[in-house]
């Protein structure tokens, strides 16, 4: 039987609001190691979601703000950059899929982004810590971030290729 388009958008909302939910929870698991400028974050494989479902990227963006806006300690700062650089690199992953259709070739330019992309967070860190953008701090920042990023993105895409075999990401 074939699902209504009612349905089919509540199984998404649904969706999206657990995996917000369990962005949040298994942020808060490794929380000591989760902010600042290195950051391995378990909950960053999530943002392998929209490697198999662009609709997936709401629920990640609000795991994010969410945390932000509620455990972080760069407060408000850490919502408007943790989310803006968040939305940039699932947004660059999402439209990648019009051109690009091998999953793991997403996957890789996702890692790409979402590592690239971490210099929005080197340049909050250094707002919130008052060094200037380009110093060697900053650079010192940026480098662990996009290292950390790096290595958590590249560990956690094949079990996220992995457990999309079983769950079937795209059906939601």
């Amino acid at each position: 039987m074939e699902k209504s388009v009612s349905q089919s958008k509540t199984t998404t909302l649904v969706v999206n609001g657990l995996i917000a939910a369990l962005y949040v929870v298994l942020t808060l698991v490794v929380a000591p190691i989760a902010q600042g400028p290195i950051q391995f974050r378990v909950s960053e494989s999530l943002n392998h979601l929209v490697v198999f479902n662009k609709k997936l990227l709401w629920g990640v963006l609000l795991g994010v703000v969410a945390f932000n806006l509620f455990f972080s300690e760069g407060g408000m700062m850490d919502v408007l950059f943790g989310g803006g650089q968040t939305l940039l690199a699932l947004s660059i992953t999402a439209i990648s899929a019009r051109w690009i259709k091998s999953e793991k070739i997403r996957m890789v330019i996702n890692t790409i982004a979402f590592s690239v992309s971490m210099i929005l967070i080197a340049i909050m860190i250094c707002i919130i810590s008052n060094q200037s953008i380009g110093s060697n701090f900053f650079w010192a920042t940026y480098g662990s971030l996009f290292l950390s990023e790096l290595i958590i993105m590249s560990i956690s895409a094949p079990i996220m290729f992995g457990i999309n075999r079983m769950v079937h990401f795209e059906k939601f």
